[in-house]
């Protein structure tokens, strides 16, 4: 099972469709609310949002909506990365309500190998949430540093803390 990619896997234009989605919960949205201290009552209080959101009912949290994304890439993307650089930008383009489901993919916009160390290089991607009816949610672009084939630390084609197969 792969997790993750090193530089030379990475192909511009190629896009992952990150599996499985997620159906989010109204307890998963309030433990994260609760857990980064965003009490914000549109998102704790279902009276208050029901009453003042053009929804009327409450939204999850975006920062949720992103991290998910983010975490659903990691298999796909990031599992190998040296190190997370940059978040370029980040857009939450429709709201998600408890109940919807989240699928993720990401496309490879750009990558080059280090001038100071070519045993790696700087993969540019985008990732993007779709609610389960294809409503485009968030949208996030990033950056991260992967290793190359040559680096010491790549885990070629493992799991990391996965127990190697003995044949026998």
């Amino acid at each position: 099972m792969q997790f993750g990619r090193i530089y030379e896997e990475f192909t511009v234009g190629d896009t992952y469709k990150h599996w499985p989605g997620r159906t989010i919960t109204e307890c998963d949205d309030r433990l994260y609310c609760l857990l980064t201290m965003n009490h914000h009552p549109m998102h704790m209080d279902a009276h208050y949002a029901a009453q003042n959101s053009d929804f009327e009912k409450g939204v999850v949290v975006g920062n949720y909506v992103y991290s998910l994304l983010l975490g659903m890439s990691v298999p796909d993307v990031s599992g190998k990365a040296i190190a997370n650089l940059e978040v370029e930008s980040l857009k939450h383009v429709a709201p998600t309500f408890h109940g919807d489901t989240v699928y993720g993919e990401t496309t490879v916009l750009d990558k080059i190998l280090s001038r100071s160390k070519p045993d790696r290089g700087i993969v540019h991607v985008e990732t993007r949430g779709y609610k389960q009816d294809g409503t485009l949610v968030c949208v996030f672009r990033r950056k991260m540093m992967v290793p190359a084939a040559g680096h010491s630390g790549a885990r070629e084609g493992s799991r990391p803390g996965a127990t190697p197969r003995v044949k026998g």
